[in-house]
């Protein structure tokens, strides 16, 4: 995948995933911020803990910064969609897992 085409598949699935987070967040409490490329989850708990999800454009993958861990997804024509490879899981499952996980019951995105 060369950089122009990276860059369409990325910038349609942050557009999909912000109003998505943004819908899950009315009515899980968390507030959505995007800006310089990157979305940004901010949670009202007491650590004020942050998800930043950011494209790297170099390597062709989505990162996510989250739960102490980093997440990286790359483009899959089969799935047609960013995916973890290790879990197979696509970048719209991935953040419903690990906001769940974050906020204690379930989340879809």
């Amino acid at each position: 995948m060369d950089e122009k085409e990276f860059q369409k598949q990325c910038d349609a699935a942050f557009e999909t995933l912000r109003r998505r987070l943004q819908d899950a967040g009315d009515v899980h409490g968390f507030e959505v911020e995007g800006g310089s490329g990157k979305l940004e989850i901010q949670f009202e708990d007491a650590e004020e803990t942050r998800f930043v999800i950011s494209p790297n454009t170099p390597v062709r993958q989505i990162w996510i910064s989250a739960l102490t861990t980093s997440f990286k997804l790359a483009w899959s024509d089969t799935a047609g969609a960013f995916v973890l490879e290790k879990t197979g899981e696509t970048l719209m499952q991935l953040m419903g897992r690990i906001l769940t996980e974050q906020i204690g019951s379930p989340v879809s995105v």
